[in-house]
């Protein structure tokens, strides 16, 4: 058995990380910041990274002094938000708080993007990778991975799979493709309202984010039957991995960063990554960002842009072995 992932680790890791320069706090930045912050959100309330977003700009906006107003502007596979911080100006006022979707995923699920995931945008700071959960209605006969290929080859084309995101679509076309089974896609505006479905039985299955289903089912109003992560998680220590119940090789993450309009100066870039970092350390925070699966990721600008050139990639290599038609 695989040990679950624990917290103590990503708080080790997140004190080792040297402390950034603080520089920007004393030249450079001049009053910044001398009015409201936005925080533009990928995703709809009650997402994870809506949740994500909340928990770390409350204290950071009482480090600055001024609001961080958090903007949510989901739907459209997050080319709304995302697109208005690539036309915001640079001035460090506008942040996009997003995850894979946005700057990992949609590269490689769309022929064109109404913004450029890498030109239009400079790095602040990567927060955390999360694993995914995969749910069933309770009504259902279900309760592992096998179970579910049984009952969706005893049904075939009858199983919908919500999705509300980009890794919560791939996750199910992936398993689809190596279990060689047929379910039916159902997209959703966002996961909270596709978890909703699964609850109600409109939907019957879901690989969805950690954040957004691991109290559903601690409380029993969905089953979760696997864990896309190659370990086990200690939320939900009793939940085997998609790996270990016949399926060598899968796994599916997601992950959650910040984002600024090209061209913002760095010293506004190195504050706001600092002050990031310093939040995700916080005892408190860190409890509760870990809670649901995720493991913290603390590191420089570069670092996310290092780490999202290879997401990138591996998001095209996904894709590509799904099956999955570009759009």
């Amino acid at each position: 058995m695989t040990r679950p992932i624990g917290r103590r680790a990503a708080l080790t890791a997140l004190a080792a990380v040297p402390a950034l320069p603080r520089l920007a706090d004393a030249q450079g930045t001049g009053a910044w910041p001398d009015r409201p912050v936005r925080a533009i959100v990928a995703f709809p309330a009650g997402s994870g990274t809506d949740v994500t977003t909340r928990l770390i700009t409350e204290p950071i906006a009482a480090e600055l002094g001024q609001p961080i107003v958090v903007d949510n502007r989901g739907g459209a596979n997050g080319f709304l938000a995302s697109e208005a911080v690539a036309r915001s100006r640079p001035d460090g006022y506008t942040f996009l708080f997003t995850a894979n979707t946005t700057h990992g995923s949609n590269p490689a699920l769309f022929r064109r993007l109404p913004y450029d995931p890498v030109n239009d945008f400079a790095p602040v700071a990567l927060i955390g990778v999360g694993v995914l959960l995969v749910v069933v209605n309770n009504d259902l006969p279900i309760r592992s991975m096998q179970d579910l290929v049984a009952y969706a080859r005893a049904n075939p084309g009858r199983l919908n799979f919500a999705s509300g995101s980009a890794s919560s679509r791939v996750a199910g076309e992936m398993f689809k493709s190596m279990a060689n089974v047929d379910m039916v896609n159902v997209t959703y505006r966002s996961n909270p309202l596709g978890i909703t479905d699964v609850m109600g039985g409109v939907a019957q299955v879901m690989f969805v984010d950690a954040t957004t289903s691991a109290t559903h089912a601690r409380e029993g109003r969905v089953r979760a039957i696997g864990v896309t992560s190659r370990e086990r998680v200690s939320m939900l220590p009793d939940v085997p991995t998609v790996e270990e119940q016949g399926f060598p090789g899968y796994e599916m993450l997601s992950w959650n960063a910040v984002y600024a309009p090209a061209g913002t100066p760095a010293p506004m870039v190195l504050r706001m990554n600092r002050l990031i970092n310093e939040t995700m350390a916080k005892p408190d925070i860190a409890a509760r960002l870990t809670a649901n699966g995720m493991v913290l990721r603390p590191g420089t600008p570069e670092d996310l842009a290092t780490f999202q050139a290879a997401e990138i990639d591996k998001w095209k290599r996904l894709v590509a072995a799904s099956g999955i038609e570009l759009q």
